[in-house]
């Protein structure tokens, strides 16, 4: 009996307003299977480990009535590097072990997706790409995802991206780089342009 066929997995990372989940969703519609790390990590943040590792360190005042609140999370951690990194060595080993259980999955589903795409907006800044077969940036231009960002109500990218790396960088990273200015339809087919590179 044959081995079962590795499904290649992917990394998808961008910048705020870059159009990360807009890409995520165009991959599941092209056959890929996809995840979240967000979602994840939204998963573990409802956790009763992660919940007494949070009031141990910040105080009952980070889960009030038992549920951690992300946004005062949010607030504690985001502007001090040291709580940063505190929060991020508790969630990231926890991330992997999730996408490598979800990965193991995908390998044994029938039929097989064409690949196994996880979204991980801080994928080069958390030293995850090893994690993957391939990695995708997906970039735009500087007003659009200005236009964006302003949409879904955050601050200005600018101001939000003091711990992650230039697009430029992000770019410079990745295996492969995928425009998003233009239509949902044009994302798509630069996307399925990909997979076909790297034999999904």
């Amino acid at each position: 009996m044959e081995p079962a066929r590795r499904v290649a997995l992917v990394g998808l990372t961008g910048g705020l307003g870059a159009g990360k989940s807009e890409a995520l969703s165009a991959l599941g519609e092209l056959g890929a299977a996809t995840l979240s790390a967000d979602a994840v990590v939204h998963e573990l943040l409802g956790t009763d480990e992660l919940r007494d590792a949070l009031t141990d360190r910040f105080g009952p005042g980070i889960a009030p009535g038992g549920v951690v609140d992300r946004s005062v999370v949010a607030e504690r951690v985001f502007s001090q590097s040291g709580e940063r990194e505190w929060l991020e060595g508790l969630l990231w080993p926890r991330v992997g072990e999730r996408i490598a259980a979800w990965r193991e999955e995908r390998d044994r589903a029938d039929p097989a997706p064409r690949a196994a795409v996880v979204e991980v907006p801080l994928l080069f800044e958390a030293g995850m790409e090893a994690t993957f077969d391939h990695t995708i940036a997906v970039v735009a231009d500087e007003a659009v995802r200005e236009r964006r960002a302003a949409e879904r109500g955050h601050a200005g990218v600018a101001s939000r991206q003091d711990r992650q790396l230039a697009q430029s960088e992000k770019a410079q990273h990745a295996d492969f780089v995928v425009g998003n200015d233009g239509t949902l339809e044009e994302l798509k087919n630069a996307l399925s342009r990909v997979l076909a590179k790297i034999g999904a």
